[in-house]
């Protein structure tokens, strides 16, 4: 029997890491709808300085506010990271200038080197994985104008041997997801596709 995905949310000290309730089980139910990866149905959270992170084959990390890893914790992401974990990070705040922004890119800064944290171009396999892609969707948060007032055309990342280890988001694409899942037959076109996308690199 083929291992179920977990969506693997994680915690940390700083900031408010529990953004985005309705997101995990949205983007869950995608995966049902168009792949046949098998599923775990509940949400997992699990501390960043704990060794459960190394069991994870995806885990995502939001927020409002600071990030400041504790020693635990900034050592834990790093060994995740260079030994083939990947980590989607959303900035709630969809704003380059916010508190979350520059304090995660600082971070990362610290772990990885000052130039690890790079911009994808629109033709990374990112955009094949699963549906096809032009580029990174638009949030409504952004057409909304609120953040930074900026339509973010790109997304960052950190590649550890060719491939994504840290996948990183100003467009806010946790609150756009949150909603239930049962409200997508309202959407023109279901906006989670870009989630399954996500989750099925990680995967790859």
């Amino acid at each position: 029997m083929a291992k179920k995905f977990v969506f693997t949310r994680l915690q940390y000290q700083s900031g408010d890491w529990d953004t985005d309730a309705r997101m995990p089980s949205n983007l869950l139910h995608s995966l049902v709808e168009y792949t046949s990866v098998p599923i775990d149905e509940n949400e997992k959270i699990i501390s960043l300085n704990s060794p459960e992170i190394f069991k994870a084959s995806f885990c995502y990390l939001s927020g409002h506010k600071l990030v400041q890893f504790g020693g635990k914790e900034k050592e834990f992401f790093a060994k995740y990271v260079n030994n083939g974990g990947f980590v989607f990070v959303d900035d709630c705040n969809h704003d380059i200038d916010g508190l979350f922004a520059k304090s995660f890119e600082a971070q990362m800064a610290e772990i990885f080197g000052k130039t690890a944290l790079k911009t994808i171009p629109n033709s990374h396999p990112l955009y094949q994985s699963f549906f096809h892609f032009e580029h990174p969707p638009t949030t409504s948060f952004e057409l909304n104008g609120w953040g930074d007032d900026l339509v973010h055309d790109y997304l960052k990342a950190i590649e550890i041997n060719g491939r994504i280890g840290v996948l990183y988001s100003n467009k806010d694409y946790g609150c756009e997801w949150d909603y239930d899942f049962r409200n997508k037959r309202w959407l023109k076109e279901d906006n989670t596709k870009f989630g399954v996308n996500i989750i099925m690199y990680a995967l790859s």
